[in-house]
């Protein structure tokens, strides 16, 4: 192996590369660097680990009898009854039927499936017939 601890062999190795990929490959990185750019620098890093942060905390998923759901769309809380049949969600399948189409999963195979149009521009059974 050759010895790059020579002063004439590291100049013409540097010499090469200034010739193949210009001057800016072999200045010193500290040459162009200023105070402002170091701010806009450390803004930069800020607001993209703020992102970051963010989309890991939105991303978090939990396990609901071997499905992952997102933690995000999963909030039991505030889903409440079912408006169609008055029962209370109590699987996956009714949280997500509960999201998409404001009724568990029971009233959307019932109701909604295959008819979604019609679900969706305000269709909704007569009380006296579901149950």
């Amino acid at each position: 192996m050759k010895n790059h601890k020579d002063p004439n062999t590291l100049a013409a190795i540097e010499q090469a590369v200034a010739k193949k990929y210009g001057k800016e490959a072999i200045q010193n990185p500290n040459a162009n660097w200023d105070e402002e750019k170091e701010k806009q620098y450390l803004s930069e890093m800020k607001d993209m680990y703020a992102k970051v942060r963010n989309h890991e905390d939105s991303g978090e998923k939990v396990d609901m009898n071997g499905v992952k759901v997102s933690k995000k769309l999963f909030n039991r809380d505030s889903l409440g009854i079912c408006p169609v049949c008055s029962s209370m969600p109590k699987r996956t399948t009714d949280d997500v039927c509960m999201l998409k189409f404001d009724c568990c999963s029971r009233c959307y195979i019932q109701y909604v499936e295959g008819r979604e149009e019609r679900w969706l521009s305000g269709w909704r059974p007569n009380n006296e017939n579901n149950n």
